[in-house]
């Protein structure tokens, strides 16, 4: 390839968004140049002497701070914003609700039309179970046509189905695939290819593609595939439709519910029997399956707030990072999605607030000062690993920050001739065992009663003390780690662990495309929080091994606890992995706002508002792909690929 050829090759792949990182990564450098520079010794004084000689001890002994009157103004408006971009166009409100649903004696259903009509298209929504209809239409009700498609099929054998029902195809609108061929029909007749199947709404359009109204219906012994007409969408989309791992984890809901035995059984229970609770109150509908996540992923918002808080004791500190959680992409996205990722990162973070409240308590404080935070710690920890098995990693730094305290207190007793450390620490480890083992087993075991019931158990007649209870729990365990240490399979985003650091590949979980305009939703960071969270992660780890910095090694030991374990995965992973971790990046920003405040030298509340404001104008910029809002396609492509080889949009 010649030198010419070479430039326009790279002319004609190169994306215009790539001006759009240069400056994001230029603004990120100047932040940090000038918390560099902030952080040297003040010209004209003797800080550069007060450091050499007063080295500091590690320790997480430096107090807490309390949330006051002035947090609730800018919390609850925090709050009040980030509720309103949870729910703006979450989904549909309402769905097909009766199913119709297939058995040994109904295993066909038949439509009679008033007059023969020539049917154009076809859409259905399907319900629970997986298999296939077959179509069948009539002009006399005695000899039968099957529809389905004409492609890829011997002239002697029976077209494919022309509605299928996979895993992957519930709680979704479809258009069935009909023949090229059209004829007027009296009859239609749809047959099901397994035993049980349920089949929501049916929609019939004629030759003009309007809908068949229910008047041009003389008789159907399935009025449930006709009752919700009204519901019947031009097309589908995420607003109405399931998308990405909703079919599993949303589907699962349902089935708890309803004491179905579940399809999906790759994770523990507590994720879906929480979206559950908002089905129950919602209805099986996308506002319904996606609600509970919603809700969790505001609450995370205010655990934050309460966290840097705690952690720095500044308002404005608070409000800076927590909007910057608000405003980070995979918050925003995974949130909003009927998926069990938010809940197990919602109990870390909470778990890690109290293991903070835990590891920073008094010294010199009676024992039982130390249980609350403790027991919380453990609580939020058991429900997290009910949730999802990212969560255990979490346990991984709690027990170091843990053992970390324990070690500290010893020298603080020794260095200030206190006794009765040793019936101190048996105390605490007996508790501990308590609130960390115990109450997670009991947790994680209760959590698996749906399982119980569908099995035709029941609390009142001892499921609890039944040991095929227990051995269901069991099988499942071997259940999830087989599928989980072979899921060795290729996928089109699949990405490892430094690719999340670099933020360089992001998941595509829906993408649509309507004439000119595109209708995408993507899982990947908010650059400035997570480039920026980055270098400000090395920074905590200088300040922690360096300056001996007890909140920076706090946050330094979260992070690595959540990240490390992925870099000896060796299954196929994905960029929401990193999603927990993200957590520590805020955090660790909030560090760089809080010593920024401390320093108070140039215009050091600009810096810290302008950082956060960034966020919130990336977050502008990339709403399209994170909500499937649609756009223009030359916006994607000028505004939004940022990074052109591996950025799919």
């Amino acid at each position: 390839m010649n030198t010419l050829t070479l430039l326009e090759t790279i002319q004609t792949n190169a994306s215009p968004a790539v001006i759009f990182p240069i400056i994001t990564l230029f603004c990120l450098g100047s932040f940090f140049f000038y918390y560099k520079k902030i952080t040297q010794p003040l010209a004209g004084t003797i800080e550069w002497i007060e450091r050499a000689l007063h080295k500091p001890q590690l320790t997480f002994f430096l107090g807490r701070h309390s949330m006051e009157r002035k947090d609730i103004a800018p919390l609850a408006g925090i709050l009040a914003a980030f509720s309103f971009l949870a729910i703006f166009n979450l989904g549909d409100h309402s769905a097909p609700q009766s199913f119709l649903q297939f058995s040994q004696e109904r295993r066909y259903i038949t439509v009679e039309f008033s007059e023969p009509e020539e049917i154009s298209s076809m859409m259905f929504y399907p319900g629970l179970w997986t298999g296939h209809y077959t179509l069948e239409f009539s002009e006399d009700g005695v000899n039968w046509l099957k529809q389905g498609s004409q492609e890829s099929h011997n002239a002697n054998s029976d077209p494919p189905p022309a509605m299928n029902q996979r895993y992957s195809d519930v709680f979704k609108w479809h258009n069935a695939v009909l023949s090229a061929e059209r004829i007027a029909v009296k009859y239609i007749r749809i047959s099901s290819s397994n035993i049980p199947m349920e089949l929501g709404e049916i929609a019939l359009f004629d030759r003009d593609g309007s809908l068949i109204p229910l008047s041009g219906i003389m008789r159907t012994d399935a009025p449930e595939l006709f009752d919700e007409q009204h519901l019947i969408p031009d097309m589908q989309t995420h607003l109405n439709s399931m998308y990405f791992d909703e079919i599993y984890h949303g589907r699962t809901a349902l089935e708890h519910l309803r004491g179905v035995e579940p399809y999906e059984i790759s994770h523990p229970p507590l994720g879906k029997l929480i979206i559950a609770a908002s089905i129950s109150i919602f209805g099986m509908t996308p506002f319904g399956w996606r609600f509970s996540g919603a809700v969790f992923g505001v609450g995370m918002i205010a655990v934050m707030y309460i966290f840097i808080k705690t952690m720095f004791g500044k308002t404005g500190v608070a409000a800076a990072g927590t909007v910057l959680l608000g405003f980070d992409f995979m918050r925003f996205v995974q949130t909003r999605i009927s998926t069990i990722d938010t809940y197990g990162v919602f109990f870390i973070l909470l778990s890690y607030l109290f293991m903070y409240r835990y590891v920073t308590t008094d010294p010199d404080a009676p024992f039982r000062k130390s249980l609350t935070p403790l027991a919380l710690s453990g609580i939020s920890f058991g429900l997290g690993c009910a949730s999802k098995w990212i969560v255990p990693y979490a346990g991984i730094g709690l027990a170091v920050l843990y053992f970390m305290r324990l070690v500290m207190l010893g020298k603080h007793r020794q260095n200030t001739n206190q006794t009765g450390f040793g019936k101190y620490l048996r105390k605490t480890l007996l508790f501990s065992a308590l609130f960390f083992l115990v109450a997670p087993a009991v947790i994680y075991c209760l959590s698996y009663i749906p399982y119980g019931t569908a099995r035709g158990m029941s609390i009142s007649d001892g499921m609890l003390i039944n040991k095929d209870f227990y051995k269901i729990i069991w099988n499942n365990q071997l259940v999830m780690f087989d599928y989980h240490s072979r899921l060795i399979a290729k996928h089109t985003y699949s990405s490892q662990w430094w690719q999340w650091i670099l933020n360089a590949r992001p998941i595509l979980y829906m993408d649509k495309f309507i004439g000119n305009m595109r209708s995408a939703i993507a899982a990947f960071g908010n650059p400035v929080v997570w480039w920026g969270g980055f270098v400000a992660m090395i920074v905590m780890a200088v300040r922690a091994f360096k300056y001996r910095d007890g909140k920076a090694m706090f946050i330094l030991i979260g992070y690595l606890s959540q990240l490390l374990p992925w870099v000896a995965v060796t299954r196929i992973v994905f960029i929401y992995h990193y999603f927990p971790s993200t957590l520590f990046l805020i955090l660790a920003l909030s560090h760089i706002f809080n010593t920024i405040i401390v320093r108070k030298q140039g215009k050091y509340k600009s810096a810290v508002c302008g950082y956060a404001i960034s966020g919130g104008v990336l977050f502008a910029m990339f709403y399209p792909v994170l909500s499937g809002m649609h756009a223009p396609h030359w916006y994607f492509r000028l505004f939004l690929r940022w990074i052109h080889v591996s950025w799919p949009f």
